[in-house]
């Protein structure tokens, strides 16, 4: 999809598709509503449904009578004597005797017949009875729940916008969260004049160098892709105590200032310098002592042995080698004896943080392996320079267990250079 060219082409297209989504929504729930009442409709009927009434499959009303008349003799042959009635009577006996007889054996079978039905039919009447009032409840249960799937849709509306109001769209908060920042600025300069900051010394530049509105741009960057706030602060708590007793404690590329509300919170006097407008004043806004300069152009300008520490977070990556080694030699020279310099930086020699998280940033100059940023210090004067992995892999970011069979002896080679630990810090003494 193509970028909107401004965020009014964007709040236009997100109009659109919402009424869009709305139309079909609403004609939808139109054509269920006008189906649910039809169904309402027939319920409202004498009958209640459609369904017919349970039929009746005999009459049985003349059984009895058949059961009475199905006989045309009388019991016994009647009487012969050796008058003209007996002698007649004996003659007609005879002649139709076998007839009614075989009438009379029919009417037995068909009575027998009947009656042995009635049982069966009976019961076929009851069945058909059962199913249709089942049917009947069947239908009225499907009804109900209609009416209940309705009353669901009804609701998702509500439901969806309120979830619209609390999460938003990415794209949407993206942008609104860009503006914010760029107002942010823009206001800040506008009720004040530019403080103007110490230029960094001739033939040197600081590392990174950005417009006012463009540094704006990188804090929404670190925002997105460093983390949250609170994530940084908690990444960060482990360094603390390593300046508990120190004062006067530099944080060179301080950024949004959570080492410096740490280092607050904990009464440790520190203040922060970074070459992002937009951080400087993210950070003054909070009440910290930072201002807009380089590292090398504010070493540069103390007084040797005046520093109580010093410490870089996710900051000599962007330095060049040459400017890299004069900003460690001048840390050595600035700080007191014995004073700590922790310098955090992301670790090159894992895989996954150098394609990850090193790349992903276009202001990074040189990614540096432990052991190359550990020998500088060195060289540098540092004593007790030691090397601490930070950050680990997730286990589920790890080589599958799969993978590791496949390798056998090598996988944990593989996880070593893949999948150890995304940032390191190499902490020294002066």
């Amino acid at each position: 999809m193509e970028r909107e060219r401004t965020i009014v082409d964007l709040f236009e297209r997100l109009e659109r598709e919402r009424q869009t989504a709305d139309r079909q929504y609403n004609e939808a729930l139109t054509a269920l509503d006008r189906a649910y009442q039809t169904r309402q409709a027939r319920l409202a009927r004498p009958t209640g449904t459609d369904l017919p009434a349970a039929p009746v499959f005999h009459d049985a009303s003349q059984v009895e009578r058949l059961n009475q008349a199905w006989k045309v003799l009388p019991e016994g042959a009647p009487t012969a004597d050796g008058s003209l009635k007996g002698r007649l009577r004996g003659f007609i006996h005879r002649t139709l005797a076998p007839v009614f007889d075989a009438q009379q054996r029919f009417n037995a079978s068909v009575v027998d017949h009947i009656n042995r039905n009635v049982a069966a039919q009976e019961q076929a009447t009851r069945a058909a009875d059962a199913l249709v009032h089942a049917a009947r409840r069947e239908l009225e249960a499907i009804t109900q729940f209609e009416w209940l799937l309705l009353q669901f849709l009804q609701t998702i509306t509500g439901y969806v916008d309120t979830k619209d109001r609390r999460e938003g769209r990415a794209e949407l908060r993206e942008q609104v969260a860009l503006v914010q920042q760029r107002l942010v600025m823009v206001e800040r300069e506008l009720a004040r004049e530019i403080e103007p900051h110490r230029p960094a010394p001739a033939g040197t530049a600081p590392p990174a160098v950005f417009s006012d509105l463009g540094s704006a741009v990188y804090l929404g960057f670190e925002d997105r892709f460093r983390g949250t706030t609170g994530t940084i602060r908690s990444r960060l708590e482990p360094y603390v105590p390593l300046f508990a007793a120190a004062t006067d404690v530099l944080d060179i590329g301080c950024g949004r200032g959570e080492l410096l509300e740490l280092f607050r919170d904990q009464g440790v006097a520190a203040c922060g310098i970074d070459t992002n407008q937009a951080m400087v004043e993210e950070c003054r806004s909070k009440g910290l002592a930072v201002e807009r300069a380089d590292a090398a152009g504010y070493l540069e300008a103390q007084k040797d042995g005046s520093l109580g520490g010093i410490v870089a977070i996710q900051v000599v990556e962007h330095f060049e080698p040459a400017y890299l080694v004069r900003v460690l030699g001048l840390a050595y020279q600035k700080l007191r004896p014995g004073a700590p310099l922790v310098l955090e930086t992301i670790n090159a020699a894992c895989w996954m943080a150098f394609f990850e998280t090193y790349l992903r940033d276009l202001t990074h100059a040189r990614p540096l392996h432990p052991d190359t940023l550990r020998y500088l210090v060195q060289a540098s004067g540092f004593t007790s320079v030691n090397v601490e992995y930070r950050h680990a892999v997730s286990a589920e970011d790890r080589a599958t267990a799969a993978i590791a069979a496949a390798i056998n002896a090598h996988a944990d080679k593989l996880n070593a250079r893949l999948f150890s630990s995304m940032d390191y810090a190499v902490i020294a003494r002066r």
